[in-house]
């Protein structure tokens, strides 16, 4: 299963970067074994339109051209915080269920459009606070390398 993670905006150079770029290579060394490639990540611009709902709907428009079919997973604080094994458990049901690909998304500034929101098949959080988009995006590839680990039974991830 091809796993990605979509996100408005950029990350800039920087320590961030690198973090990122370090769980992605431990994600992707660690699925291929689990029957899990990627995880892919994209990075939509951000929308330039004046009006925060029109800003959120043009970027809607450019996360929904890059599914490609994917199953559509959210990132919203008002979601459900699952521990560690739970997203573990959630990554091998749906490879298990056949699901080609299952995609991680972030909005940008103003969040996500409510209606692009509602066709989510599963929405996370990773707690109530609001956290700057880098850093979500940095703890969600650490959760899919500690997903892999877990489903792997490496001591990475110690409960």
């Amino acid at each position: 299963m091809r796993l990605a993670v979509l996100a408005v905006g950029r990350v800039k150079d920087g320590p961030e970067r690198e973090l990122i770029a370090r769980y992605v290579d431990r994600s992707r060394a660690s699925g291929r074994s689990l029957g899990f490639s990627g995880p892919d990540i994209v990075e939509i611009q951000e929308s330039r339109a004046t009006r925060a709902e029109d800003r959120k709907a043009e970027e809607a428009r450019a996360i929904s051209e890059k599914l490609a079919g994917a199953r559509l997973v959210i990132l919203d604080e008002r979601a459900k915080s699952p521990t560690s094994a739970e997203f573990a458990d959630l990554l091998r049901g749906r490879r298990d269920a056949g699901d080609r690909a299952l995609c991680f998304v972030t909005g940008g500034a103003d969040g996500l459009d409510p209606i692009f929101a509602a066709r989510a098949d599963f929405a996370l959080s990773f707690g109530a606070m609001t956290l700057p988009h880098q850093i979500v995006r940095l703890l969600i590839v650490e959760q899919l390398y500690r997903a892999m680990s877990i489903l792997a039974g490496h001591p990475y991830h110690r409960a």
